[in-house]
């Protein structure tokens, strides 16, 4: 439970930062993601979603889990 807590507190973190150094960007990168079609923004979601996976099983693999 406690490494949930520990995944949210770090995209918190990461997605904050983003909004606090620089906000004009983040809302450039909302803008042209509106501008994509579906498609390509499930394919991004889904790449994020193996990305992450990947990164959690590198992290278990490391014996950080």
């Amino acid at each position: 439970m406690g490494v949930i807590f520990l995944a949210f507190g770090l995209v918190l973190i990461v997605e904050g930062l983003a909004w606090l150094l620089a906000p004009s960007l983040v809302e450039q990168l909302l803008e042209m993601l509106r501008m994509l079609p579906e498609a390509a923004r499930r394919q991004i979601g889904g790449l994020a979603v193996v990305s992450g996976l990947i990164l959690l099983w590198i992290a278990d693999w490391l014996g950080a889990l």
